[in-house]
């Protein structure tokens, strides 16, 4: 038996029902994509980054091997640790909107922005090989023609120094 509905009053409902099912969507949503950030660690420890889930990066940390890495090694791991966990915060944004908006057109437009998946990268463990430093330039032997030059006298004092009173210096 179906109640006594007045004109238009069955159409209500039903968008009421989708307004209330949207927005429980659009809130799960929101939950899902606040933890979608990514923490990666690169294979030797030296590097340690936190991306957010819009691609920021949250937070940087270097550990103890970071230094042995030298300047191009460091910078190299730690760029290939952003990378890859901008990857794995992208994919996870993309998994929450499947997860609550389902696998139509609008997931698909979502996995069309998905960075690439790379080679494997190289492992940074191996401290970078430092440039020896130049060796210092020659020192040519003395001999014993060449000899210090006499040490010069003082000149004696003269009347025109006791005025420089004023001007000590």
């Amino acid at each position: 038996m179906q109640p006594n509905l007045r004109p238009g009053e069955d159409f209500q409902h039903l968008l009421e029902q989708q307004v209330r099912e949207m927005q429980q969507k659009a809130a799960a949503l929101q939950d899902a994509l606040g933890e979608a950030s990514a923490t990666v660690r690169s294979k030797d420890g030296s590097v340690t980054v936190t991306i957010a889930p819009n691609g920021a990066l949250q937070s940087l940390e270097l550990g103890h091997r970071a230094c042995d890495l030298g300047p191009a090694r460091l910078t190299a791991a730690i760029m290939q640790a952003v990378r890859e966990g901008q990857r794995q915060a992208a994919r996870a944004v993309s998994d929450s909107f499947t997860a609550i908006a389902g696998d139509g057109e609008s997931a698909e437009v979502i996995r069309s922005f998905l960075p690439p998946v790379e080679d494997e990268p190289e492992d940074f463990a191996e401290p970078e090989a430092e440039a020896a430093p130049p060796p210092p330039p020659p020192v040519p032997p003395v001999s014993p023609v060449q000899q210090r030059p006499a040490p010069r006298r003082p000149r004696p004092a003269s009347p025109a120094d006791d005025d420089d009173e004023m001007r000590p210096w």
